[in-house]
């Protein structure tokens, strides 16, 4: 008891006494925090949205005539030939025009008047599995649909699919980037404000050492301090991250681009593990700066 609360003691005099470099040490690790957080949620989004995205995922073949039923049952024996697909539909000419017709409505529906009902080309609707859906795969199967008898064209979205991707592959790199900024931000600021606190008290240090004081008595208050200043410090980037977060789902949300998919902040474990983390980094920034300054 005696121990833990000489230990505290003195993590609170450290503390005193260099506020001003553990303030902004703080706000240097919580600053790094929050960029990190910030790419990692819009990435983990942009994945969700992706998910959600790729289940309404269709490639449309356009076909020059409108096949039979034998026919039918001809191109689905060749469309499954490349992989297993979740769903294969057959669009003739007249329900091609319907939808059509419906989506004009009612007040636009006027220019279809003159216009024959089997104008639009019949079509091939391929819904693929989700194991299929990456960039190159559907790439693929966009060109073996092609040269199935009958093809005239195959169309998927490619030009917003790819560009989603790519996106998604920026985003990534971007996660990876800050995330090493915050390991090496929260490792060698806490071990430079350590190292200062260290060389504040070198004279006390040893004279402790000499009246007997054990290597754990000196070195916890310095651990102490890199685990506070990690939790302090996550807690604070992450708060900030999320008031933002509040604030543009307030601020724009409606009937525009957010509206389209459902933007949500980090689950807890998630937001467990960037505190962990935090506090593990700025720990082993602490125990590095004792190791290598302090001659215990």
């Amino acid at each position: 008891m005696n121990f833990w609360f000489s230990v505290f003691r003195q993590t609170g005099r450290n503390l005193r006494q260099t506020w001003t470099t553990q303030f902004m040490t703080c706000l240097t690790v919580s600053l790094s925090v929050l960029i990190f957080s910030f790419f990692y949620l819009i990435y983990l989004n942009m994945l969700n949205a992706g998910d959600k995205v790729s289940d309404d995922l269709r490639l449309v073949v356009y076909l020059e005539e409108e096949p039979g039923p034998e026919m039918q049952e001809q191109l689905r024996l060749k469309i499954t030939q490349f992989d297993q697909v979740q769903e294969i539909k057959f669009i003739s000419k007249a329900e091609a025009y319907t939808r059509f017709a419906s989506e004009l409505g009612d007040d636009n529906r006027d220019v279809l008047t003159d216009m024959p009902t089997d104008f639009l080309p019949a079509s091939i609707e391929v819904t693929p599995l989700r194991s299929l859906r990456s960039l190159s795969q559907i790439k693929l199967f966009s060109e073996y649909l092609a040269t199935i008898p009958g093809s005239q064209k195959v169309q998927y979205g490619q030009k917003w699919v790819e560009r989603f991707y790519y996106f998604t592959q920026l985003l990534s790199i971007v996660v990876l980037l800050s995330g090493f900024l915050l390991i090496l931000t929260a490792t060698f600021m806490v071990a430079s404000t350590i190292r200062l606190t260290i060389f504040g008290r070198q004279e006390e240090l040893e004279l402790l050492k000499l009246v007997g004081a054990t290597n754990n008595y000196i070195r916890t208050p310095f651990l102490l301090e890199g685990i506070l200043l990690g939790l302090i410090g996550s807690l604070l980037g992450l708060a900030s991250l999320y008031t933002l977060f509040q604030w543009t789902l307030r601020h724009f949300s409606g009937a525009g681009f957010l509206d389209l998919f459902t933007f949500t902040f980090f689950p807890p474990g998630i937001i467990c593990t960037i505190v962990i983390l935090s506090i593990v980094l700025c720990t082993a920034g602490s125990y590095t700066s004792m190791q290598k300054f302090l001659r215990i």
